[in-house]
């Protein structure tokens, strides 16, 4: 077994130990389970109920439904017996936060309870604390005796458990050992796992979730690496928290998820979405079918060891070939081959606009760097900041214009000028080794693979044993895939190389809609944190606990910031997913009662039980105050 997955280059899951949720089993042989959680106030019986029936008519396998208090863990015996009386046997799952004596409670009734280690028993009050091995011990000591009664509960009465870390939500013990890290995630979560096992518990699945991609996907890594260390092998629970909206969302959760599934880990997944929990549903469907038949894939040579730590993201030394490699950020290249003749106004999908009255282009924030247009020529002035690639037989002597050839024409290429060569990742060791002496040459990685992530993994570590330092631009095609399976699969194939820092540049190959294909390439490197071109908001899916509209605040504060390139702004439904879950944020909105608002810079409270009628506008001039405010006007 590789560090963290069963195999680098074969697909296979991890095997789990089975944890039976009610009448679900998770892990083992089990397919990997869907599911979501209800927004509705848990105390609102009936429309819990019919959220619920939504969901589980969608595709949703398992239910999560808040239980912020022994009042609502209470009312959990209405809802589950409401859904029986209508003939669904959808297992619950009781969302826990801060109060034990409610999961004693819930574990009594529904089938699950989710504990979250940072919460259940320590409190954040986001101090710093000088723990030595003594004090520490007796804070664990606390723990176990808070979380044992829940233990026995649990198994008197046959009830499952998830422990559930979530990065914003480390206790201020944990932060004060280990930092803000994926090592203390799993730290968090190993401490109770520990526990139970203690305790001859083993009804539990674990997850590990964060807003940030890159956190996210290290510490699931660490965590069953960690699992494996002692002996252990639990069911994982995969998710990308706060995600957010739209495709945003939907790329976010993908690059999150879809990487950790590549190598077979995850057996139940969870799209968190600002959005109905049933739209999160054929979401996450589409991202586990993915997966039914490719363990037929063609072989991908073994790899046995690994030159990268794959807990820490690094970006792969390169050599600065023009603006392509080194400390540049990942370029992006835009398809214009099957165009017969190329005008101006088709260069506006990819973010370039002429303005004939002032004769000027106009660029976005979203340009692609190059376009390749095959065979075809451009007849007018283009953009200072782009740059044409060509087939070399049809290279024109202009400024910015770039030869591309075939892996069977590398020998016709001029060692001496900057060019481009298509190379496919199954090539051989000894031909990997030949790549060395086109010092100008930017290659682009391609796969025919249908395990083609793992494929073209493969060839980055080969050039980084070869000491091959040629930027490399990663290309996948998606001819055949509809408009959302463009979207999630190229986010998983292109986001999960970039996680690990690999790839200098993307180039997505498809025949829908040419914008619609460059927002999801700048989406992708936005969502692996590797390239900011805008505003990045990170909300929460909402639940019974969120004390405002979700989707449309969310909407209100977009349509007023969007045009801040680069600013993150966490949307929170109530403090249990505020500030601790909007770890990364620059701002922060965060319910704090019916109507009350409370404002963060970072994590500290600026402002607190602002009217909601007033606080995006008070939102705004926080921003403003801090000097990240720019007028739209400007932009």
């Amino acid at each position: 077994m590789q560090t963290y997955c069963p195999s680098l280059t074969k697909y296979q899951r991890w095997q789990t130990r089975e944890v039976m949720v009610g009448n679900v089993g998770v892990g083992g042989k089990n397919p990997i389970r869907i599911q979501s959680m209800t927004t509705t106030d848990t105390l609102d019986t009936i429309g819990t109920i019919e959220q619920s029936i939504r969901m589980i008519n969608a595709g949703c396998e398992i239910v999560r439904v808040t239980a912020p208090s022994v009042k609502e863990a209470e009312n959990l015996q209405a809802i589950r017996d409401g859904l029986r009386e209508k003939g669904y046997y959808t297992p619950l799952v009781a969302d826990i936060h801060f109060t034990p004596n409610a999961a004693e409670v819930a574990a009594r009734i529904v089938e699950k309870v989710r504990v979250n280690p940072g919460n259940y028993s320590d409190r954040k009050k986001f101090e710093i604390h000088d723990y030595n091995d003594e004090t520490y011990a007796e804070k664990l000591d606390r723990i176990r005796e808070r979380f044992i009664p829940l233990i026995q509960i649990c198994k008197e009465y046959g009830t499952a458990m998830r422990i559930g870390t979530n990065h914003g939500s480390l206790s201020d013990r944990i932060m004060s050992r280990y930092g803000d890290t994926p090592i203390g995630m799993v730290e968090s979560a190993m401490e109770f796992l520990r526990i139970a096992e203690d305790e001859k518990y083993h009804d539990i699945i674990l997850s590990m979730k964060a807003s940030n991609t890159q956190v996210m996907v290290q510490a699931y890594r660490l965590l069953v690496k960690t699992m494996v260390l002692e002996g252990m092998n639990y069911p994982l629970h995969l998710g990308v928290t706060e995600a957010g909206e739209g495709e945003d969302g939907r790329i976010k959760s993908s690059v999150g998820i879809g990487t950790l599934m590549e190598d077979g880990l995850g057996d139940t997944i969870r799209v968190s979405l600002t959005e109905e929990p049933e739209a999160e549903i054929p979401v996450a469907q589409l991202l586990v079918n993915r997966y039914e038949a490719r363990k037929n894939h063609e072989p991908i040579p073994e790899i046995n060891s690994i030159p990268y730590d794959p807990f820490f993201r690094k970006k792969r030394e390169t050599n600065t070939i023009m603006n392509i490699g080194g400390d540049e950020v990942p370029r992006i290249i835009g398809n214009m081959s099957r165009k017969d003749l190329i005008t101006y106004h088709d260069l506006i999908p990819f973010g370039y606009i002429y303005s004939e009255n002032r004769d000027k282009w106009q660029i976005s924030d979203q340009a692609v760097d190059f376009l390749f247009i095959g065979d075809n020529s451009i007849d007018f002035e283009i953009p200072g900041t782009l740059g044409i690639i060509q087939n070399h037989i049809s290279l024109e002597d202009k400024e910015r214009h770039f030869s591309f050839y075939s892996l069977d024409e590398k020998s016709l290429i001029d060692k001496n000028k900057i060019s481009f060569l298509n190379i496919c990742s199954d090539i051989s060791s000894s031909l990997i080794a030949e790549l060395s002496q086109f010092k100008k040459t930017i290659f682009v990685l391609d796969t025919n693979n249908e395990h083609g992530y793992a494929d073209q993994r493969r060839f980055f570590i080969e050039c980084m044993k070869k000491t091959i330092q040629n930027p490399i631009i990663v290309k996948r095609s998606y001819r055949q895939c509809s408009q959302d399976e463009l979207l999630l699969y190229s986010a998983t194939d292109l986001g999960g190389l970039q996680l690990d820092g690999f790839g200098d540049g993307i180039w997505i190959d498809s025949s829908h809609d040419a914008g619609y294909v460059n927002e999801t390439a700048f989406g992708i490197l936005q969502a692996s944190r590797s390239r900011i071109s805008k505003t990045e908001y990170i909300s929460c899916p909402s639940c019974g606990r969120t004390l405002f509209d979700l989707q449309e605040t969310t909407a209100k504060i977009r349509a007023r910031t969007d045009h801040l390139k680069g600013l993150k702004i966490g949307i929170m439904g109530c403090i249990v997913n505020g500030p601790g879950e909007m770890a990364d944020a620059d701002y922060g909105y965060v319910g704090t009662g019916v109507g009350k608002i409370s404002l963060y810079k970072g994590q500290d409270v600026i402002e607190k039980n602002i009217p909601s009628e007033s606080a995006v506008d008070a939102l705004i001039q926080l921003i403003d105050f801090h000097g990240d405010w720019i007028d739209p006007a400007d932009v």
